[in-house]
């Protein structure tokens, strides 16, 4: 009898095998949690490797070069996503962000892009498929994405100079290169283009009001992140926090700023327009503003663990599931037994003294996708 031997990093958190329940039921589209919260958004992790080690996600000192990441076999076959997200699709899903590590470095991406957006929505409507990346393979990517199905990108860009640029992602990669990646999206119709910048005090912050001048007046969209306590990698501190309000405070003194409506209700992200029509921003207040109250989102990890927040510490097995031979109306109804439970309010409990909640180990940004 030959010993199976399950390599360390596939047990990296802890995850749950989900229980099949008795009684399998057929999907409605209109599942809610305890909080009366629907599922509407599943965030999928295609890799957990990336070629930046941002000091916020990846920084070198933890994922180096002896860092284990995940064996190829434990990753989910594109026809396994494909599967999983149907099932989610038919619960209520139309919104779908494939995300990383990053998610270009995925060969084949093209494939599994072109097989997602083929699925339709229970009134055969097409599912909002986007992708975040930190732009380094974007311009050689962008038209093959396009081509693919994809419909928008979400670009990480957190500084303007380059010297603070390298020091965010610690790898020397050049901000030009990132521009010449959004233009590349931006011609072949990836957009409306969102870009991503997680600003840590002490670090970035002086980059705030050159970033929203550039941007200013362009077609694309910035939107400043609190710098936030995912994972146990980035050794975060609540004093490396810049509010929200202290961003839409430096810019609104230099270029006016007004607040406008969320384009929906659990959108993430505050939005103010320019008051002399030059375009909108968006501020992701994580921490000092917490919307647990209106996520709609799941997370799928690289290997099929389902999360019910990004600040888990744990997650449910679904690859388990569809490879031990189970069908999908029983996987469906494990999927709607598990956010019926969801019960996660992470940031509405996080307090300046995180201790108590950091005391659990968190499942990192890096593999589970922001």
């Amino acid at each position: 009898m030959t010993e199976k031997i399950i390599p360390l990093a596939d047990l990296r958190y802890l995850n749950k095998i989900p229980v099949i329940p008795a009684r399998l039921e057929a999907p409605t589209g209109l599942l809610a949690d305890t909080r009366a919260r629907p599922l509407h958004d599943l965030r999928i992790s295609i890799t957990d490797r990336c070629n930046f080690r941002c000091v916020y996600c990846m920084p070198k000192e933890v994922f180096d070069k002896d860092y284990a990441f995940l064996p190829q076999s434990s990753l989910l076959s594109f026809e396994e996503i494909t599967r999983i997200t149907s099932l989610f699709v038919a619960h209520g899903v139309e919104k779908i962000r494939l995300t990383g590590g990053e998610p270009l470095l995925r060969k084949n991406v093209e494939k599994l892009i072109a097989m997602l957006s083929a699925l339709r929505t229970p009134d055969g409507r097409e599912l909002d498929l986007t992708l975040t990346t930190n732009g380094s393979l974007l311009a050689r990517k962008a038209q093959a994405l396009k081509d693919a199905g994809l419909k928008r990108v979400t670009v990480s860009l957190d500084a303007l100079d380059d010297k603070v640029f390298k020091q965010m992602n610690d790898v020397d990669f050049a901000v030009s290169d990132v521009l010449e990646g959004i233009e590349a999206a931006h011609r072949v119709g990836l957009g409306p283009i969102k870009i991503n910048m997680v600003v840590k005090g002490g670090m970035n912050d002086q980059e705030i009001v050159p970033m929203a001048r550039h941007f200013k007046g362009s077609p694309y969209i910035l939107r400043f992140i609190e710098y936030m306590d995912v994972g146990a990698s980035n050794g975060w501190k609540m004093d490396e926090v810049i509010p929200s309000s202290e961003v839409i405070r430096r810019i609104n003194a230099e270029m006016p700023l007004e607040a406008i409506a969320p384009n929906y209700v659990s959108e993430t992200a505050g939005r103010w327009r320019y008051v002399d029509g030059g375009g909108e921003i968006g501020a992701i207040s994580s921490v000092t503003q917490a919307f647990c109250s209106d996520c709609s989102r799941a997370r799928l990890s690289t290997e099929g663990k389902l999360y019910t927040c990004l600040f888990a510490t744990g997650g449910h097995d679904l690859r388990a599931l569809m490879r031990g031979g189970n069908t999908d109306e029983e996987i469906s109804t494990a999927i709607a037994h598990i956010w019926r439970a969801r019960t996660d309010r992470y940031s509405e409990l996080r307090t300046a003294n995180t201790d108590g909640l950091q005391s659990e180990r968190k499942v990192e940004m890096s593999y589970i996708g922001g």
